[in-house]
């Protein structure tokens, strides 16, 4: 008796076969990249070539000489007898004040006032056209200077305006109360970050609980935890002390307090109110491109038009809004550059000064193309990760 076993299925062997116009096409791709690829190596050899003229080291070992350059204003421990290294990464955290606290302010604005131009006041829609037409119609470096020139004529520091108990404003710069930020005072602030992400996620949970079970669970015992005792409980582990420190005027300046450069005063007041007036539009074109029918349903189940707004409105218009603010955001990463032109000491005015100091050109314009870069891409991560996440799901 014989067994008869199934057929193999045979192997096929894979054919790649490519038509003429295919190949064409393929041969145009392999002569452009080749071409650029000559292009580049070029560019390169003759640089190196120049460079071995004028006797030009290459490299990145200049960055751990003394750099001997001051820098006015950083939130870093910072000596000229530092290495340039240090200086550039004081450069990157002045460049991140400026991008960070500028979208989140210019976010802030921006969205007030595209509400605003849809808004039925008659006066209130008026004024922020206005606002948005004239700010955006302006170049961005004339703004700057202007903010500028406007900062250097403000009163000493003597005839100081002080608007509240604390605040002052002068040619020195805005100066505000402080509180000192040491190591334990950074951990409380990690503390804080960790309560948020972990409430976040439990959320999520919660409410998947919820939704299995029908089962209403409250939230906010966890996030008292999370968000004050832990905090609070961290604080009082390290020792961590929130004293407010207030400014006094003790001669010609201020003593105590934080104080904020008329150069990066200047410079965020001019990247907040440019780009806001960009974001203002995007704002009320993505509010416009929700259907009439969803306002006029909620209007006829007696839904305030506040509610309405936040809990319908704005969540869908967020899927319009998202991939026009991503580029907002870069733009205002980037034009943070033109601080150079006001005297603020950001990654590309300290680049700058050490292309100067030891001639380094094409190290110099490398690192700052590589912290744009890596900066972009951060935001273009978050962005495209965040759009992603509020989607529509096709079923």
């Amino acid at each position: 008796m014989t067994t008869s076993t199934p057929d193999l299925p045979r192997r096929r062997r894979q054919r790649f076969s490519l038509n003429r116009q295919q190949l064409v096409g393929l041969a145009w791709q392999i002569l452009v990249v080749g071409i650029a690829v000559a292009i580049v190596g070029w560019l390169w050899s003759n640089a190196l070539h120049n460079l071995s003229v004028r006797r030009i080291s290459t490299g990145f070992a200049f960055l751990g000489r003394e750099a001997g350059m001051p820098i006015a204003d950083t939130w870093l421990a910072y000596s000229p007898k530092d290495p340039y290294v240090r200086a550039f990464i004081v450069g990157i955290v002045n460049t991140l004040r400026v991008a960070v606290i500028g979208i989140v302010l210019a976010t802030a604005i921006g969205t007030l006032i595209g509400i605003a131009r849809l808004s039925s006041n008659w006066l209130l829609s008026r004024l922020a056209a206005v606002y948005v037409e004239l700010l955006r119609d302006i170049p961005l470096l004339l703004q700057l200077l202007f903010w500028y020139v406007l900062m250097q004529g403000l009163p000493a520091a003597r005839a100081a305006w002080k608007p509240i108990e604390g605040v002052f404003l002068s040619n020195r710069g805005l100066v505000l109360p402080s509180v000192p930020i040491a190591e334990a005072n950074l951990w409380v602030i990690a503390a804080v970050v960790a309560g948020l992400i972990a409430l976040y996620v439990l959320r999520r949970h919660l409410m998947a609980r919820q939704v299995a079970d029908g089962k209403v669970r409250h939230l906010w015992p966890y996030a008292l935890a999370l968000l004050a005792g832990l905090p609070a409980l961290v604080s009082w582990s390290l020792g961590a002390s929130w004293t407010v420190t207030m400014p006094e005027l003790r001669g010609f300046n201020f003593v105590g307090g934080l104080t904020l450069a008329p150069e990066y005063f200047a410079l965020l007041i001019a990247l907040v109110t440019y780009t806001s007036a960009f974001i203002a539009e995007i704002v009320r074109s993505g509010i416009q491109a929700i259907p009439r029918g969803q306002w006029d349903a909620a209007a006829a189940l007696g839904l305030r038009r506040r509610f309405v707004l936040q809990r319908i409105v704005l969540p869908q218009a967020l899927r319009v809004i998202i991939p026009p603010m991503t580029s907002q955001y870069l733009n205002l990463t980037k034009n943070s550059s033109l601080a150079v032109a006001v005297g603020y000491q950001d990654v590309v005015s300290i680049a700058n000064t050490t292309l100067n100091q030891t001639g380094q050109a094409i190290e110099a314009i490398a690192l700052i193309m590589m912290v744009f870069l890596t900066i972009s891409l951060g935001i273009s991560l978050f962005m495209n990760w965040y759009n992603a996440r509020i989607a529509l799901v096709e079923r």
